[in-house]
């Protein structure tokens, strides 16, 4: 379980130093998210903590970095204003306890069902959040209390180069040594030149102090009652839902970048696990991060040692260098989440557009602007129903029949193509009732029952033949459509013709 190296291209140094990097873009992410939830930043500097420390240990993809993220956050803040922090720490434990049966039931499967132009739009969708979020930091307070205004003369052009600066560092580095992680580099680099310079820019703790404790067990205050399980479900079911989403495709991002493969079904369980934890800690919960992940990844970092070392490094911030780490620049922070925001954007996408299905290429546009818009988990679950309902539409036109009749003036329909709710009005279309002779055989050779939508088209068919007092016989059926027409009893009143070859079942069906 506590395999630090699990691939020969991790090893204890570089996964060490990814580590002290993805740590220090974790600082200005934790407590940015906690605002959002409306909750203490060290509510979300513990998430980030624990959550990143758990599933670095258990979890089913080394090197997949997890923490507070902004996808919960913004589930979080309705939960938060109207009850309270103390039902969002019960809200967590419920989440953990909803994403480990995830993981026991072996829902991580499902992830397989995630459309590649999904997984397209949801990378391209989350590298613009991460660009938008940095955004942010080129505001300043304005003249009236509360609001803010964009940055303007030597502030602006100050951050600019700092920003610019960062990301040559993190670019250009690696063409001469990848000994150290370049962003870990740029950040030492940055920080020392603006304090050498003595330049007056935004850091690290302007945000908020990150000066604490080790976190506290701590038993969510709220009524053991129905009316609180009736308050936190929804949330903690959404929260599940979006958490195992993004840290599953996060997982299917990194087994690409890595050419390994994650497990998801275990990821399910540490993920749940570690909100377990960190809800009984005081922590907000949190999920796999992209942003981070990506860091990590590009930084060396391959093996569980990277995550530990994260969340380790984070906590001795906490606990002992928050006045060293709140000197950091945002600049330097900037410049480095700019950097992720262009490696993780799939700029292949846009030289595909043309080559590639006319569906596809606005479920990569759609799934994109959703997760701008909304959330991922929403983004996602409209990508798949989306792209399933092109594929039916698109299966379903593939119904067709070829036609004759044999030495004993029976009319024979050989069926091919898939038989399910989208294309039963072609199979009824197939049939000319009124001019068929008196037998009349389906061969369903080359085709499939699929559903209940198919067994009803089935008896209609039937129905119609009956009433014109004809007989219909259906042949070569496969054993999972046997075992459909048996579920459904008497629902087809067909006769079946024994067929030696597939042995087809008798006048049960019949």
């Amino acid at each position: 379980m506590f395999q630090f190296t699990p691939n020969p291209h991790a090893n204890v140094r570089a996964d060490v130093l990814s580590g002290l990097t993805v740590a220090l873009a974790l600082v200005p992410e934790a407590i940015a998210f906690a605002f959002v939830a409306g909750v203490e930043p060290l509510v979300g500097l513990y998430a980030a903590f624990m959550v990143g420390l758990i599933t670095a240990c258990i979890g089913g993809r080394p090197g997949m970095i997890s923490g507070a993220t902004g996808a919960l956050a913004v589930v979080m803040v309705a939960l938060v204003a109207q009850h309270g922090v103390e039902y969002l720490f019960a809200t967590v434990v419920l989440m953990g306890v909803i994403q480990i049966l995830a993981g026991v039931f072996h829902l991580g499967k499902f992830i397989r069902m995630v459309p590649y132009p999904v997984m397209l739009g949801f990378v391209n969708g989350l590298a613009i959040v991460i660009f938008l979020a940095q955004l942010s930091h080129f505001k300043m307070p304005g003249a009236e209390e509360g609001s803010w205004q964009w940055m303007s003369g030597s502030t602006l052009w100050i951050l600019l180069a700092l920003v610019s600066i960062t990301m040559a560092i993190i670019h250009f580095l690696p063409r001469f040594t990848k000994a150290i992680p370049s962003s870990l580099v740029a950040i030492v680099c940055v920080t020392l030149a603006v304090i050498l310079l003595g330049l007056d820019v935004r850091t690290v703790g302007d945000l908020a102090s990150i000066s604490g404790g080790l976190p506290d067990f701590h038993i969510p205050l709220v009524p053991l009652t129905l009316e609180t399980l009736w308050i936190i479900l929804p949330y903690s079911i959404i929260l599940a839902a979006i958490g195992l989403i993004e840290s599953l495709l996060t997982m299917t991002l990194i087994d690409e970048l890595t050419e390994t493969r994650g497990r998801g079904n275990k990821e399910c369980i540490g993920q749940g696990t570690a909100n377990v934890a960190t809800g009984f800690f005081g922590g907000m919960g949190g999920c796999a991060m992209i942003g981070q992940s990506m860091i990590n990844i590009n930084s060396g970092g391959r093996g569980r040692l990277s995550g530990i070392s994260a969340a380790l490094f984070l906590l001795a911030f906490i606990l002992f260098a928050s006045s060293l780490i709140e000197l950091i620049p945002l600049a330097a922070l900037i410049g480095v989440m700019f950097i992720v925001v262009i490696s993780t954007f799939e700029w292949s996408s846009f030289r595909i557009l043309g080559k590639i299905p006319r569906a596809d290429a606005f479920v990569i546009f759609l799934v994109s602007a959703v997760t701008v818009a909304t959330d991922l988990a929403v983004a996602v679950v409209i990508g798949v129903i989306f792209s399933a309902l092109v594929f039916a539409w698109d299966v379903a036109k593939r119904m067709a029949s070829e036609t004759h009749v044999d030495e004993k003036g029976a009319k024979i329909y050989i069926l091919s193509g898939p038989l399910f709710f989208g294309s039963i009005q072609s199979f009824k279309d197939l049939f000319d009732v009124n001019n068929d002779p008196n037998d009349v055989i389906i061969d369903f050779v080359n085709t499939r029952v699929y559903d209940h939508s198919s067994l009803e088209a089935i008896d209609a068919i039937a129905e119609r033949y009956v009433n014109a007092g004809k007989i219909l016989h259906l042949r070569h059926l496969s054993p999972e459509c046997r075992a459909l027409l048996k579920q459904a009893g008497d629902l087809v009143e067909a006769n079946v013709i024994e067929d030696p070859k597939y042995k087809v079942a008798d006048d049960r069906l019949g």
